[in-house]
Parts: C-alpha cells; structure tokens; sequence
C-alpha cells in the first residue's frame, strides 16, 4: 500500500520528539502489538491531557492523523508542523462537514485515524465523558477497525507516575450494527481498560 504524502518526514518527527517525550514521562505502552498493521483502522481512547495523542502515536509505527483546529494550519509558523504530522485541520466554530469528509477518505484509503470519542479533554470529576458517535459512524461506513485504548496516571517530569497506555481487542461496527450499541461497547471496552490501568497503578502502590 502507498504510503501517505508526509509519512517519512512524520516517521523521523515521531523518533525525534518520541524519544524526548520518553525520556521526559517514561510511559508504559501495553498491549500495543495488537494493533493492525495494515487496513483502515480508528484508533480510540479517553482524552486527559494535551499529550494524549502523543501516547497513541508512539505506540503503533503507522501514521495516526488527528484533526487539529485550522488556526495551526493558519499560521506559516506552525503550519509545516501540523501538516508534517498528517493532521486534518477542523473549524471548530461550525459544523466541519469538510474536515470529517477528509478523515473519512483517510479511512478509505486504508490509513489510520486517531479519535478521542469524548470529544474534548476530560476536566470533571467523571470517570469518561459521554462519547460522540463520530468513532463507530466513521468505522460503519469505512469498515475501518476501531482499536480501544485508555490512557492512566499523570504527566510528571522525570517522575515515576506510572503513565500508560493500554490498548484492548479490535473490533469492527457491522453495517447492521445500530450505532446506539456500537457506542456502548466502545464506551465499555475503553471503561474497562481504564479501569485496569488504575488497577494497576494502585498495586504498584503497595
């Protein structure tokens, strides 16, 4: 499969800022091999922190496009960057039928998307937010395979704060498949592996 336009140029940004970004948070990425490694694939999980699509990126050696507000592709000083990293620029003031166009022929064209179904970073006090239904939509009509993943801990310097990310079983929404139900398995499936994640920092704990 041809690879996409800025895919080496985003491979040796990935290396580059991912190393600087280990060394700086010493993640744990777990699970990451169940990934495919070819066909259309929505990659989704909570959203935390700023960095959170950082994590997904250094887990999987495919391009992962994220939509990223068009004020970046705006300004020649962070256009090259945003554009080198395959994003799709959205205009959040409305409702961007054309930036969900271009993530749809992303999926059509066998590459993968990174997602947050939540929609925005999670600042309450609720385990997950209520998911949007871009994610299982996306994946109905592309027959992309939308791949689970939950990101726990905290974003500390040099810190040991057990940051990870997990990633859980792929699956596909068939077209049959009502959307509603598709959404409460996406939103189960990543519950789950958040859920686990705290598990897990907790045992460490003691």
């Amino acid at each position: 499969m041809k690879k996409e336009e800025h895919y080496y140029k985003f491979s040796f940004l990935r290396l580059i800022l991912g190393m600087l970004f280990k060394i700086l948070y010493r993640p744990k990425i777990i699970n990451n091999d169940i990934i495919p490694k070819e066909g259309p694939i929505i990659v989704a999980g909570n959203h935390i922190h700023l960095f959170d699509q950082n994590l997904a990126i250094l887990s999987t050696k495919r391009m992962l496009h994220y939509m990223a507000k068009i004020e970046y592709f705006d300004n020649p000083k962070t256009a090259w960057f945003f554009k080198m990293a395959g994003c799709i620029p959205v205009n959040r003031s409305i409702k961007d039928e054309k930036a969900k166009t271009a993530a749809i022929d992303i999926l059509n064209n066998g590459y993968a998307l990174g997602v947050f179904p939540e929609g925005t970073r999670n600042k309450t006090g609720d385990f997950l937010l209520p998911f949007k239904f871009g994610v299982v939509s996306m994946a109905q009509k592309t027959n992309a395979t939308i791949v689970p993943f939950a990101i726990t801990g905290e974003y500390k310097i040099f810190k040991r704060n057990n940051l990870n990310i997990r990633f859980g079983n792929p699956f596909k929404v068939g077209k049959s498949m009502d959307l509603k139900k598709a959404n409460e398995k996406l939103f189960k499936e990543i519950s789950n592996l958040k859920m686990k994640g705290l598990e897990e920092i907790k045992n460490e704990k003691h």
